[in-house]
């Protein structure tokens, strides 16, 4: 697992620069977009490192703050602007806007690196403990509510 989470950690530097190079240039939608990958990126390397692999973004982001309980607010944030300045062509954009978004995924990025840097292999493995619960614990709600639909 060690060598997928420092690809992450690799994935999520490359888009933190390549977001910086897109502002200088102007492109800045982009840039926005790729400082949420990097923070995406930085966050996947964190469920990772305690062997959960999650493929949705909404998902992962619920688990930062039900798992870890760190605050998701900044990664929410810019999933959403990262949404509107990729999929919609009426934003406009400016460059103290994308600035910020650069900003707050540096920022973000160094507080999930600390955590991550911090833990130790007792709570690695409390963790995806609790990951495991958490997901039981949905699957036998999601199968409650389908049988209950049924009668």
């Amino acid at each position: 697992m060690s060598l997928v989470k420092e690809s992450y950690v690799l994935r999520s530097n490359e888009s933190l620069s390549s977001a910086k190079a897109l502002l200088k240039i102007g492109n800045l939608k982009d840039s926005i977009a790729l400082s949420y990958y990097s923070m995406y990126h930085c966050l996947l390397a964190l469920l990772f490192r305690i062997g959960i692999k999650c493929e949705n973004h909404t998902a992962a982001i619920i688990l930062l703050k039900e798992l870890f309980g760190i605050d998701n607010t900044k990664i929410r944030k810019a999933k959403s602007e990262r949404v509107d300045k990729q999929y919609y062509v009426d934003f406009k954009v400016n460059h103290q806007e994308t600035l910020s978004a650069i900003k707050n995924a540096e920022d973000f990025i160094s507080e999930i690196n600390n955590f991550v840097e911090t833990l130790k292999e007792e709570e690695i493995k409390e963790y995806h403990e609790k990951a495991i619960i958490l997901f039981t614990e949905q699957r036998h709600q999601k199968k409650g509510k389908q049988n209950f639909a049924k009668k």
